[in-house]
């Protein structure tokens, strides 16, 4: 993202995990674990969503880590359906983040993943922020937020996504009264509309304070 990004290689229950972490000015509000998209579809943490996000971080305070999943780039190990990711992405907070405040987020099928991270820590750590962008509703069963995380979370969705339908995000949301904040005119990957989806992001971080 910058000269200043570093690489980080992580261990993880399939092997080594590759890893980028990028630090603000001055002290960190907390540490934003980032997830890409499906690793069977060119998904890697270099997509440019997830840039986007890890830069929204960035610019908001956060020290943004970004990650590939098993068998994506140097990371090693095989697609595991979500199942195997999940605990990558848990190794991966433990490993940059092991205490303090947290943020959690994901891209696609990084939401789904993001989403089991939230179910599985909200009740453990310091969690601040979600955001979930491009949730992969219709393909996975993703877990509900808990309820008590909704205002710290945020959703968005493209109106025009041909990838995962509008109304199956709707229909995850629904049973939850779980805001989404739809972008007309936008598809799955936001062409053309990464700088807005980057100020969606920075106005939610920071009315967080």
């Amino acid at each position: 993202m910058n000269a200043q990004t570093e690489r980080l290689e992580l261990a993880g229950a399939a092997g080594r995990i590759q890893a980028l972490r990028d630090r603000p000015d001055g002290t960190p509000r907390g540490v934003a674990v980032i997830a890409h998209p499906h690793p069977l579809f060119g998904g890697t943490m270099d997509n440019k969503v997830v840039q986007t996000l890890a830069r929204a971080f960035v610019q908001c305070g956060w020290t943004a880590v970004r990650f590939n999943f098993r068998g994506v780039g140097a990371s090693e190990g095989s697609f595991d359906e979500g199942r195997g990711e999940a605990a990558d992405f848990q190794q991966v907070v433990q490993a940059v983040a092991p205490e303090g405040a947290l943020a959690l987020a994901g891209f696609s099928f990084g939401a789904f993943v993001a989403a089991q991270a939230v179910e599985a820590l909200w009740n453990a750590r310091d969690v601040q922020s979600i955001v979930l962008v491009g949730t992969a509703a219709s393909r996975f069963g993703v877990p509900p937020l808990p309820p008590d995380s909704h205002d710290r979370a945020l959703v968005i969705h493209g109106e025009q996504d041909d990838t995962v339908l509008l109304s199956a995000v709707l229909d995850w949301a629904r049973p939850q009264s779980l805001p989404v904040t739809v972008v007309p005119g936008v598809e799955h990957f936001f062409h053309g509309q990464l700088p807005l989806l980057k100020g969606l992001v920075v106005r939610h971080l920071r009315t967080q304070g």
